[in-house]
């Protein structure tokens, strides 16, 4: 793989943030934007995104490729995001291991995948063209789940080493999916964690969730939890450098609560190292 290794803090871009990364030097080594917000060339956000990149590193995470789209990828979003990517020249581009789209339709939503080997087959082959047509490798990322498929041919952390081996691809490996998921189907966390190809791993996502009416639904909408902090701290010592992210998609409180968190992402992954050390 040849994405370079980055150990730097982040927060995702969010609108009600935009005006104070405009006008001040914010405390992070990077920032993430939803790539699909900043597809449509010139405007506002797109002149948004050209300032803000004039001072952090950007990371493009997209959440509308459909990577397991048996329908194949829109040869058009491609074009459209490596438009985006040839004028960033972004940190990461991810998206996640899910599909969302067939037959024209979009159900704006990440939809999860049996772990068959057809599956596999179908996945890496649109990995393969997005790369192609992207012109870098992209970093994939873990679902949060809220069905699972029988039979399957392998685990979902199986599904993710045979996936990078075949296509060179990373993973984002999101900690609060892996809790979210493993609660809801029974499985353990660690075994998880301990199964995925670490040296693959080049960002890190860190997140809340909610309680529902029968399983955790993964929200975005409120602060780290200690069960994923816990998490964290477990699966550090295994990566070497990696990119460390807070999301916050709604509920989205001030910055200065989020730059707090980051702290706490910084604190934690410090005494993780030390201790494997």
């Amino acid at each position: 793989m040849t994405i370079a290794p980055f150990s730097g803090f982040g927060l995702g871009l969010r609108k009600p943030h935009y005006r104070e990364f405009l006008d001040h030097r914010i405390p992070v080594d990077f920032v993430e934007v939803i790539s699909e917000n900043f597809m449509i060339d010139g405007g506002r956000p797109r002149r948004i995104l050209r300032d803000v990149r004039a001072h952090y590193p950007v990371a493009l995470h997209g959440v509308s490729m459909s990577i397991g789209s048996a329908d194949g990828l829109d040869g058009a979003y491609l074009a459209r995001l490596r438009a985006l990517v040839d004028e960033i020249d972004p940190l990461f581009v991810s998206d996640h291991l899910s599909w969302s789209r067939i037959e024209g339709f979009n159900s704006h939503d990440l939809l999860p995948l049996p772990y068959t080997e057809e599956a596999l087959d179908l996945v890496c082959a649109n990995i393969a063209r997005a790369q192609d047509a992207l012109g870098r490798e992209m970093l994939i990322e873990n679902p949060s789940t809220y069905i699972d498929f029988a039979p399957a041919d392998m685990t979902e952390w199986q599904f993710l080493d045979a996936m990078c081996a075949r296509t060179g691809c990373g993973l984002l490996l999101d900690v609060n999916n892996v809790f979210v998921s493993a609660t809801n189907h029974g499985f353990d966390p660690i075994a998880y964690l301990d199964g995925v190809p670490h040296d693959r791993v080049r960002q890190l996502h860190l997140a809340g969730h909610s309680q529902g009416a029968e399983m955790l639904i993964d929200t975005h909408d409120r602060p780290v939890p200690a069960s994923v902090w816990n998490l964290y701290a477990y699966v550090m010592p295994k990566l070497g450098p990696v990119a460390t992210m807070i999301e916050r998609d709604d509920d989205i409180p001030a910055l200065a609560e989020l730059l707090a968190e980051l702290g706490a992402a910084r604190t934690i992954a410090r005494g993780a190292l030390r201790e494997a050390a």
